[in-house]
């Protein structure tokens, strides 16, 4: 079995990084989709319609170096202008 520092070459983002990283990626993705479905311009008789939101800009608490490994190892898609979406593991 490999050690950690075996597994994670220098300068890669540690496991326990990785996860706290996609914790607050989920965190900010479903704050965004609360706020734009609790936005006011729908109107009193609004049928309530989910958000449309699947990617964001990822919590600039970790560097891009993260968001790449997340990217790698198929948990994240990267979709272009630094957005981010989960990955279908389907």
């Amino acid at each position: 079995m490999m050690s950690e520092a075996e597994s994670n070459p220098a300068g890669a983002p540690s496991a326990e990084e990785l996860r706290k990283a996609m914790k607050a990626f989920k965190k900010r993705l479903k704050l965004s989709r609360l706020d734009a479905e609790s936005s006011l311009g729908r109107g009193a008789t609004s049928s309530g319609h989910p958000s449309g939101i699947v990617s964001i800009i990822p919590p600039n608490q970790y560097p891009k170096a993260v968001w790449d490994e997340l990217v790698r190892l198929g948990r994240l898609k990267y979709v272009g202008q630094g957005l981010y979406e989960i990955a279908n593991t389907q």
